[in-house]
């Protein structure tokens, strides 16, 4: 199938806003969960977020782009929605971490 870069780019931001959509309604998946299954999280997707912004000349810094993700700022939906990781969570995940 050939799309226009003009229709590959809409699909591509519906499917991005339908992905952060889902993310905030499922807030009781946790970013450690997302990062030992998917090898992501809510906070690489504003990482990436930010970067791309940046690149294309809009100054966005690490709150800004979070706030964009999470629907609120980042530290109320940690008050709201973060649970403490478990030991076995914390273990998978030093496991799976990307390495630097």
């Amino acid at each position: 199938m050939e799309l226009s870069d003009e229709q590959r780019m809409s699909f591509e931001a519906a499917a991005f806003r339908r992905l952060i959509a889902h993310l905030r309604e499922r807030s009781d998946v946790q970013n450690i969960d997302l990062m030992n299954l998917a090898g992501f999280c809510r906070n690489c997707l504003s990482n990436w977020y930010r970067e791309a912004a940046n690149e294309a000349g809009v100054a966005m810094d690490k709150e800004q782009s979070r706030e964009i993700i999470y629907g609120m700022p980042y530290d109320a939906w940690r008050t709201l929605h973060q649970k403490e990781a478990s030991t076995e969570q914390l273990t998978a995940f030093e496991i799976s971490r990307p390495k630097e």
